[in-house]
């Protein structure tokens, strides 16, 4: 009996790789194309705003030179301009706002994200945000009619107590039968409180979205070692969202720096070199280029402009420090779950 064998078959040829395209898909490609435009178009714009202001200073700067930052008159008849009581004037009502913000701002933050009941998280957050979005001009008119007389009453309490302190001295009687309420009205304090209520939303909105994300794990470690919830934010939330505590502050520096139509309805103008917060009169870089640019002939609008490149080279190292410290940070970086 005859035995076939069977031909061997054909060897199989070697499987291939796979082709994988390069790169990313044309969507995502032009998503990213946008993006980086996007990105480079602020920084270009940003940039243009900068050096716009410097070139409109040059005559200023030639003109008065160091002069213009020592003066303290703002007198174009007299040919008496500079912006040293504008500068401390800003300071004054920026450093008002931040210390009655920054206290707020943390409570609310921690309150939100840590303490806060679910159905009312979502409300809590959606009103701190309405609250940023509100104009300034209506803070400002809030601030004149409403925050004002009371106010004022403040004023003079911390006078009666404080006034030994040179920040609360007023050049009045705080103790006479018949106070002098003019002393205490349009002062860098009442305007300050004003300015606070348009940085805690924005100090509150970067702290709570920092502290959201502190490491759960982290968290419930601290739970489960017997930590209580004043605890686990002491040792796990806050140091993690140190950076953000930071870099929101700063950010709401920057808009207590910048505020213009608040402080300008609230504000009596007055260019003195005076730390008195609770006197009336004082003055800040952005009210005093909104109160004369509209009468400013040629070489007094270029002195308001280098006021203004003055006031942004400040506020452009205030947010450039805030975005240095959040980088250098935990805040922002991927958690456990």
């Amino acid at each position: 009996m005859a035995i076939t064998v069977p031909e061997p078959s054909p060897p199989r040829p070697a499987p291939q790789p796979r082709r994988v395209e390069p790169g990313l898909e044309p969507s995502d490609r032009w998503f990213q194309a946008g993006s980086t435009a996007i990105g480079w178009s602020v920084l270009v714009i940003t940039g243009a705003v900068g050096v716009f202001l410097g070139v409109q200073s040059v005559p200023t700067l030639r003109h008065y030179g160091l002069n213009f930052f020592t003066t303290v008159e703002w007198n174009p008849q007299f040919d008496r301009i500079g912006i040293a009581a504008v500068l401390l004037g800003t300071v004054e009502v920026a450093f008002v706002a931040m210390v009655v913000a920054f206290p707020l701002a943390l409570g609310f933050a921690l309150f939100i994200s840590d303490y806060a009941p679910r159905w009312a998280k979502g409300w809590l957050v959606s009103a701190i945000d309405l609250m940023a979005a509100v104009p300034s001009i209506i803070y400002g008119l809030w601030g004149f009619y409403l925050l004002k007389p009371h106010a004022i009453n403040l004023s003079r309490w911390l006078s009666q107590h404080f006034g030994w302190f040179p920040l609360f001295h007023v050049n009045t009687d705080p103790n006479a039968a018949v106070w002098q309420q003019s002393q205490y009205t349009s002062s860098a304090f009442i305007a300050g409180l004003a300015v606070s209520m348009m940085a805690i939303p924005l100090a509150c909105a970067v702290m709570r979205a920092v502290f959201d994300q502190a490491p759960i794990g982290e968290r419930e470690a601290a739970l489960a070692l017997g930590g209580t919830r004043w605890g686990v934010i002491r040792k796990v939330v806050l140091p993690f969202g140190k950076g953000g505590i930071i870099g929101g502050s700063m950010l709401a520096l920057g808009r207590a720096l910048g505020e213009t139509a608040a402080v300008a309805i609230i504000l009596s103008p007055a260019y003195l070199l005076s730390p008195r917060i609770l006197q009336s009169g004082a003055q800040t870089t952005s009210a005093l280029i909104a109160g004369n640019f509209g009468s400013a002939t040629r070489s007094q609008l270029s002195a308001l402009l280098t006021a203004g490149f003055v006031l942004f080279l400040i506020t452009l190292a205030v947010n450039s420090t805030a975005a240095f410290v959040i980088s250098r940070s935990r805040s922002g970086a991927s958690t456990e779950i």
